[in-house]
């Protein structure tokens, strides 16, 4: 059932998904970046917990489902364009938004032209099981 709220959405822009921003409340730090198609939103509003859609495996993807990672949500804005998100959350579970067990998915910074790592994992996510996260990204 289409809400009002996600008919204001302009999910036609992109194919069917709108990006968003996921922050955490309490600090305003940018802890992911994803994308919602019209039923992960509805979701979204419907539960009060982060869900996505996953471009890769195309289907939805309820953050925290495997990990217990998943992101309660506090407030949700949209843009003047109708198609771009920004949701403040509160990330539960053991405080990683990111697969790599990182506090947030931007956890490299570009240092003398090269990507540093400046915070440490909070967790090591071979705790959540062999088949957790993505696959390793091959050497470019």
């Amino acid at each position: 059932m289409t809400t009002s709220a996600s008919a204001a959405i302009d999910f036609d822009k992109m194919g069917g998904v709108i990006p968003v921003a996921a922050i955490d409340h309490a600090t305003h730090r940018v802890l992911m970046f994803a994308y919602m198609n019209r039923e992960a939103f509805e979701e979204t509003v419907a539960t009060g917990h982060a869900c996505y859609f996953s471009r890769s495996r195309n289907k939805l993807w309820r953050k925290g489902e495997e990990s217990g990672n998943f992101q309660v949500v506090k407030d949700i804005f949209i843009d003047c364009d109708e198609d771009t998100l920004v949701m403040m959350v509160e990330q539960m579970g053991d405080g990683a938004a990111c697969h790599t067990g990182h506090e947030s998915c931007f956890y490299r910074q570009l240092v003398d032209g090269e990507w540093r790592e400046f915070e440490p994992r909070k967790v090591d996510p071979a705790k959540y099981g062999p088949g957790y996260g993505h696959q390793p990204k091959a050497p470019r």
